[in-house]
């Protein structure tokens, strides 16, 4: 484990909620999206971010005059160089109480899409790839595994994250 991965996991807690807590002043509720970007293979992209533990679907906050599938667009290239060639499908609205009472997400499926290659590491994304559903990385989060498992499993859909 790296330096900075230790202060991460040493931090994460407090940096999660001294974020939460400008959200709630600036926003009062947050919205996020992300997206289960699907290969030809069936399998998932998933990145890894330098400032929370786990593998998480791709995604982030949705800003200020954005819609959801702005902010998808805008999240999937950022994190993953992989561009819309279609229209997403929503899958659900999902209520992130894990975060915050007021933290909402929006998930759509990716299926039609480019990506030129894989991005190089960053400040923000570490890691990412594609994975098949039975071969996820170990420390993909509890949310992602059940996004996973409703897109490609027909799983019973839940309203919350977890």
């Amino acid at each position: 484990m790296t330096a900075l991965q230790h202060l991460r996991k040493r931090f994460e807690r407090q940096l999660r909620r001294v974020f939460h807590l400008y959200w709630r002043m600036a926003r009062g509720m947050t919205l996020g999206v992300r997206g289960v970007v699907v290969d030809g293979d069936d399998k998932v992209f998933l990145v890894r971010h330098s400032y929370v533990a786990g593998w998480h679907l791709p995604g982030g906050g949705v800003e200020v005059g954005e819609t959801f599938l702005e902010a998808l667009r805008r999240e999937l290239v950022e994190e993953g160089r992989i561009e819309l060639t279609g229209e997403p499908v929503l899958h659900g609205l999902f209520f992130n109480g894990h975060v915050s009472r007021r933290d909402h997400v929006a998930v759509y499926v990716v299926r039609q899409f480019r990506q030129d290659r894989l991005p190089e590491p960053n400040h923000e994304i570490v890691e990412c790839g594609f994975y098949a559903a039975g071969a996820l990385p170990a420390e993909t989060t509890r949310g992602t595994r059940l996004r996973i498992a409703e897109v490609l499993d027909g799983a019973a859909r839940t309203a919350t994250w977890r």
